[in-house]
């Protein structure tokens, strides 16, 4: 059973990553860079 729940972890986690470096490759810099920034400029800091 351990070994089953581990086999699933590294399926699950092998296919996140490859989502990560297929939507690396698809996208330019300039929209990875901006859609990296969106969780630091999420808050209005206007007073």
């Amino acid at each position: 059973m351990t070994m089953f729940i581990f086999l699933g972890d590294m399926l699950v986690m092998a296919f996140m990553i490859g989502l990560a470096i297929w939507f690396t490759n698809k996208d330019n810099d300039e929209q990875i860079n901006r859609a990296a920034r969106i969780p630091l400029e999420d808050e209005d800091y206007h007073g």
